[in-house]
């Protein structure tokens, strides 16, 4: 965790950085330290902000003035700070009937606040509300609604239902920060007395960084990936010399304790979506047998996507897994006991993130637990399959292998494809392509939940997404497009992106295809689509042109234009389904 110190340094580094989104945070108390320590975290991670940061106490001005400055200034994301200490303050003023709607009323503020037009497109950051107790009822307290401590604990519990009702609320957990570094380092009383600022200068990182967890991830910065060494990380001892009985795991008292927690900390991360592989130095037999004979190993081979156990060095068997997976090494992260493998990683392997394990494997887990490393804005229950889609794809290269011709291998593998628009039933799973896709994506724009859902009511709108089936299993929705009415006769691409999963088996041909199909349906004489650069979509400079797109003359960005009379039908071996409307 970088100190508050170094964060401040960062923000004269400025020049850093390329990409500067909008942030306004607003706040009940003073939050100068806390817009410096969101900048100096945001230059760290490679971005800048700028930020709006309200006057002292002008929380509902800000929100219920049509004219405040937060409007004014039309930031992508809003930060809401509200604290505990001033929630106390106007608990204290009320009679006993009033201050068992103090939770209530507070949630029905932050709902208007989701709801607002004004906000329609923004993601609000809802910092949540770390404990105080008080002591007045004692334990007591959970049995009197009217307490303090039963109306902050009701309001954390509603906060979260409340984002789950509200897909552009996104809550910053500082409340599970002060449980993990204690309230006496979370707030200091001198400090507060004198400047008003409820955050200690110690706890500034902790929230900046929890804070920016959220917003890279909407940017489409997180991690996709776990790569484990094997011996002394996920079970104690070395296989190859202690033996399938003499290696430590177990769920009794001892150090095979940990290793056993830990592995079911990862065992929840798999089934989360996020996709687990080894890298290990040792004979590929060896290194398997835990999984498939030991009693107490709760990782299972079926748990890993991708199995690399040779005597290759760390750096070129990740370095293969990434080719496989086809991800950016910046979204994976590689955990090994020792600190030379390491090292050597981090050197070799610009981006990947390796954490610095600590020596006693008994400590693994609080250590990863603070570290917050797999962050997320969006889940689907077809996560869990992400694991089984892996593990096929590496069928589908070995069976490629086998043909002369790559037209062969396509049609052998008996593709389809279901294509629809926008519904109730494929929406969170369209809102998370668009804030995981960072390859495949031509302009990179995120999209929440809320904002699919416009899109699918407006009439202006096109809106298409695509599975991708075969007969080793099913992709699921791999590729989604959003076109927009520009004229009477054009339609603008606004969103085009795709699983890089399924890439050179002919979806590009196939989604031009039907964008064609519906494009002159409705009357369109044009497609343009337009490609903005980011650091990670290099892959897709010359998509347009490599369909037929020309390029169109004059305009400020990279557009191109393609004739739909005078488009002539791409071959490719994808069979449509079915088209829901």
């Amino acid at each position: 965790m970088q100190s508050f110190k170094q964060l401040r340094k960062y923000c004269k580094e400025k020049e850093l950085v390329a990409t500067v989104p909008r942030m306004a945070l607003v706040g009940d108390t003073a939050t100068q330290f806390l817009a410096t320590a969101l900048r100096g975290e945001a230059i760290f991670r490679g971005f800048d902000l700028n930020l709006f940061e309200a006057e002292y106490n002008q929380v509902e001005r800000q929100f219920l003035d049509p004219s405040s400055e937060l409007y004014a200034f039309d930031a992508e994301y809003v930060v809401l700070f509200q604290s505990t200490h001033k929630l106390g303050e106007y608990h204290s003023m009320l009679a006993d009937s009033e201050q068992v709607m103090v939770a209530d009323k507070r949630l029905g503020f932050i709902a208007s606040a989701c709801q607002n037009p004004q906000l329609t497109g923004k993601k609000i950051i809802c910092m949540n509300y770390p404990e105080i107790e008080d002591t007045v009822f004692g334990s007591y307290a959970n049995h009197v609604e009217s307490s303090f401590t039963y109306q902050v604990r009701k309001l954390n519990y509603g906060l979260m239902q409340l984002s789950c009702q509200n897909a552009n609320l996104f809550i910053c957990d500082i409340a599970g920060v002060q449980n993990k570094i204690g309230r006496d380092r979370m707030f200091a009383s001198n400090v507060y007395v004198s400047t008003e600022m409820v955050l200690s200068v110690d706890a500034l990182p902790y929230v900046a960084s929890r804070t920016m967890d959220i917003v890279s991830a909407l940017r489409g910065q997180f991690k996709k990936c776990l790569i484990l060494d094997l011996d002394n990380t996920v079970w104690g001892g070395v296989i190859g010399d202690d033996g399938l009985e003499g290696i430590q795991l177990g769920h009794g008292l001892g150090i095979g304790k940990a290793f056993t927690e830990f592995q079911m900390w990862v065992k929840k991360l798999k089934q989360r979506g996020i996709i687990i592989c080894v890298a290990s130095k040792n004979n590929e037999e060896t290194a398997k047998e835990p999984f498939e004979k030991h009693p107490d190993m709760i990782l299972k081979l079926e748990d890993i996507a991708v199995f690399m156990a040779n005597w290759e060095t760390k750096v070129d068997n990740i370095r293969a897994i990434q080719q496989i997976l086809n991800i950016g090494f910046d979204s994976m992260v590689f955990l090994d006991d020792n600190p030379f493998e390491r090292n050597m990683v981090r050197e070799n392997i610009p981006g990947i993130t390796v954490p610095e394990l600590p020596e006693d494997p008994g400590e693994y887990l609080e250590f990863l637990y603070g570290e917050n490393l797999f962050e997320t804005v969006s889940y689907s229950g077809l996560d869990k399959d992400r694991t089984k889609q892996y593990q096929v794809e590496a069928q589908r290269v070995s069976l490629q292998k086998t043909f002369a011709n790559e037209a062969d291998f396509l049609k052998s593998l008996n593709m389809v494809s279901i294509v629809s628009g926008f519904t109730k039933f494929n929406t969170p799973r369209v809102a998370q392509l668009s804030q995981r896709s960072n390859q495949f994506n031509l302009r990179t724009v995120r999209y929440t939940e809320a904002d699919i859902e416009a899109f699918a009511a407006d009439m202006d709108v096109i809106d298409l997404s695509f599975t991708l089936e075969d007969k080793f299993g099913d992709n699921g929705l791999i590729a989604v497009i959003i076109m927009k009415k520009q004229d009477e006769e054009t339609l603008f691409v606004d969103t085009w992106f795709m699983s890089c999963r399924v890439l050179k088996r002919g979806m590009e041909n196939f989604t031009l295809n039907t964008m064609v199909e519906r494009a002159k349906a409705a009357g369109f004489k044009k497609i343009v689509g337009e490609y903005l650069p980011t650091p990670k979509n290099k892959m897709v400079e010359l998509h347009y042109p490599n369909l037929g797109f020309t390029r169109v003359e004059g305009a400020a960005t990279a557009q191109y234009m393609l004739d739909v009379d005078k488009y002539v039908k791409r071959d490719n071996y994808i069979e449509m389904k079915a088209e829901i409307h």
